[in-house]
C-alpha cells in the first residue's frame, strides 16, 4: 500500500471511529473467507459493517482522539465491527463469537469509553434501539388507550340508561 492509500485508509478509519455508536475490535485468525462473508452478511442485515484493519493505521487514526485508549486492542489479525446503533454490531459479533471460537472479541470503543471483552458482551445483552423505541411507544400508547376507555365509559353508561328508559316508555305505551 502506497503513502496515499495509507492516508486514505487512516481518514476512513477516523470517520468510522468518529461516527459509529460502537466499534467492536476482534481477532479473526483461523476463519475462512466464507466465515467472514457470513459475518459480513449478518452485520449488514443488522445495519452494521465489518472492516479488516491494519493495526498500525488504526492506532494512527485513534492517536489524539478521546478514544486513544483503545489503541492497545489492535494487535494481531484484527477486524472491527461498527454501527451507529450501539447494540447492533455488538449483538451480532457476540453471537458469532459464541458460534465460531476462532472469532475472539478483544474489546470495543463506544464514544470515548473503551470497553473490554466483558463490556462488549454486556452491551450485547441490551435491547436494540428499535426494540427500545417500540417499548417506549407501547408505554406511551397504553395510558392513552386507557384514558380513552375511561372517558368513553360514562357516555356509554348514559346511553344505556336512556335506552332502558326509552324501552320502558315504549313498553308502557
Amino acid at each position: 500500500m502506497d503513502r496515499a492509500g495509507k492516508a486514505e485508509a487512516v481518514e476512513t478509519l477516523k470517520g468510522i471511529f468518529a461516527k459509529a455508536g460502537v466499534v467492536v475490535v476482534s481477532h479473526y485468525s483461523g476463519l475462512t473467507v466464507a466465515d467472514m462473508q457470513t459475518l459480513r452478511g449478518r452485520l449488514r442485515e443488522a445495519g452494521a459493517g465489518l472492516k479488516v484493519v491494519k493495526n498500525r493505521l488504526a492506532k494512527i487514526a485513534l492517536d489524539g482522539t478521546p478514544g486513544a485508549g483503545a489503541a492497545q486492542l489492535f494487535e494481531g489479525p484484527t477486524a472491527i465491527a461498527y454501527s451507529a446503533d450501539p447494540v447492533a454490531a455488538t449483538k451480532v459479533a457476540a453471537a458469532y463469537a459464541k458460534e465460531k471460537e476462532q472469532f475472539v472479541l478483544r474489546g470495543g470503543l463506544m464514544g470515548v469509553t473503551v470497553l473490554d471483552a466483558k463490556g462488549v458482551q454486556a452491551l450485547a445483552t441490551l435491547p436494540s434501539l428499535d426494540e427500545l423505541r417500540g417499548k417506549l411507544i407501547g408505554l406511551i400508547n397504553a395510558p392513552a388507550t386507557k384514558i380513552a376507555g375511561v372517558l368513553q365509559a360514562p357516555g356509554g353508561q348514559l346511553a344505556r340508561v336512556i335506552g332502558a328508559y326509552a324501552a320502558k316508555d315504549q313498553a308502557a305505551a
